[in-house]
């Protein structure tokens, strides 16, 4: 069977499995010395918000957990401590994050249909993402949502500006990013066969020549990769908080 034969897949009358890899075994070179998965947010460490997205979505059926060795027996009491019983393993990952995500994907359950990617530091995605985005996937093989820039984007040479790029094709792609599993399985393969360390996991199918499709992505979707993130992601917190109070009393 051909690589692209594997992402074929017949009409079903149910929807098809999805499993998320959520990896979280980054160094955090970035965030002074705080460990950004395990720092807090609001009242929980920024993984568990993480892993309740998934675990509270009905479209997902498992989740595997990729994190830095020193910190599997932490992960794993967390997911007890919090009830996270959709959380099937929790592995140790790779030097690279394409190796990290290649390990998640060996343990994901054979029968799932669909395999989404979530950064593990992305603790405010909503269900409306998840759901849009597996959705989409299931139609087209491969979906990630986005959102487009807003700033002015300069191309730049020896500290020079070369030229002002048209940023109205421009968007800044987010996760989860889901995929038909026989073809993210096949494309992380190709490429580390090729040596190609990506670190966005929709390029590893774009350079086997397939197409993603867009959805929409959220401003409040934001990766925690510095200290400051941390206290945007409690001003969206608060904010939500302030919402669904707002709403109640309606």
């Amino acid at each position: 069977m051909g690589l692209f034969s594997l992402f074929k897949r017949k009409k079903e009358s149910e929807e098809p499995k999805c499993s998320v890899v959520i990896v979280s075994a980054g160094l955090a070179r970035r965030m002074g010395g705080i460990d950004k998965v395990l720092a807090p947010l609001g009242e929980l460490p920024v993984l568990v918000h993480t892993l309740y997205a998934f675990q509270d979505c009905p479209v997902i059926h498992e989740i595997i957990v990729v994190a830095r060795e020193d910190l599997v027996v932490d992960v794993g009491r967390l997911c007890r401590e919090f009830n996270l019983d959709k959380v099937r393993k929790v592995i140790v990952g790779g030097q690279e994050r394409i190796h990290s995500v290649q390990a998640g994907l060996r343990e994901v359950d054979p029968e799932a249909g669909l395999i989404a990617i979530h950064d593990g530091a992305r603790p405010l995605v909503t269900q409306e993402i998840i759901r849009d985005t597996v959705a989409r996937a299931a139609l087209t093989g491969a979906a990630a949502p986005a959102i487009p820039l807003t700033d002015t984007v300069k191309r730049t040479e020896d500290g020079l500006v070369v030229e002002t790029v048209d940023r109205s094709s421009l968007w800044a792609v987010q996760t989860p990013q889901v995929f038909e599993a026989g073809l993210i399985r096949g494309a992380i393969q190709k490429a580390i066969e090729d040596g190609e360390l990506l670190t966005d996991d929709c390029g590893a199918v774009e350079r086997l020549g397939m197409k993603v499709t867009l959805t929409s992505g959220s401003r409040e979707n934001i990766k925690i990769t510095t200290p400051l993130d941390l206290i945007l992601g409690e001003a969206i917190l608060q904010a939500r908080v302030e919402e669904g109070e707002w709403r109640c009393r309606e």
